[in-house]
């Protein structure tokens, strides 16, 4: 992970729980499943800090509703896909500067709790 520098800002969103489309089984296809995702967003928070005013930070608000919308709205074949995709939706806010996402599978294999795929964007 970068290191920070003076003025980043790390905002983590944890467990976010969701339900889609995820899958290649005949099941996975017709039915919805839950999914759990977890982001690390680095930006330069300098102005938010200097300034005090909403305006000056990232809005995660906005991009976790976008993620939400993506996820209910979308099929998955791969887990692969889905976390890439939420990748490029949060790089396409210019402030980001790096972003991790973790997207979790629970009970995808018999035994374990979940199978996860982490991917990251960096400007």
């Amino acid at each position: 992970m970068p290191m920070l520098d003076v003025g980043t800002a790390r905002i983590r969103v944890k467990n976010l729980r969701l339900r889609t489309f995820i899958g290649i089984k005949e099941e996975e296809i017709n039915n919805r499943q839950d999914i759990i995702i977890n982001l690390i967003i680095l930006y330069s928070a300098r102005a938010a800090v200097q300034e005090n005013e909403i305006e000056y930070a990232l809005n995660y608000r906005t991009i976790t509703k976008a993620i939400i919308a993506h996820v209910e709205n979308n099929r998955f074949a791969l887990l692969e896909r889905l976390t890439q995709e939420l990748v490029d939706l949060v790089m396409a806010h210019e402030e980001v500067e790096y972003v991790e996402i973790e997207v979790d599978k629970p009970h995808a294999l018999r035994y374990s709790d979940s199978v996860s795929v982490t991917l990251s964007g960096k400007r």
